[in-house]
């Protein structure tokens, strides 16, 4: 991914306006942003542009997203939050 399109997913990420979903979304862009694949990464920013009342409904109460591919990379921020890594 090139460096001012992760800049971007990274800032949209931590300024969502809803401070819980700020809280879910940042430290995931932060930790993982450069690993997604395209595809991935498609679905984060797709992710971002849906409210943030959904979006975090659907990591923290569960349920599917529009997209297979959402779906699952809301399975994967869920797990991140379900075991952080170590500092």
């Amino acid at each position: 991914m090139d460096e001012t399109r992760l800049k971007r997913l990274r800032f949209r990420a931590w300024r969502r306006g809803f401070l819980e979903a700020d809280l879910v979304l940042g430290p995931f862009a932060d930790s993982h942003a450069r690993d997604l694949t395209d595809t991935e990464v498609d679905a984060f920013e797709r992710l971002l542009d849906r409210t943030d009342h959904d979006v975090y409904g659907w990591i923290v109460e569960g349920g599917d997203a529009p997209t297979d591919d959402e779906t699952q990379l809301i399975a994967r921020i869920r797990a991140f939050h379900a075991h952080p890594p170590r500092p």
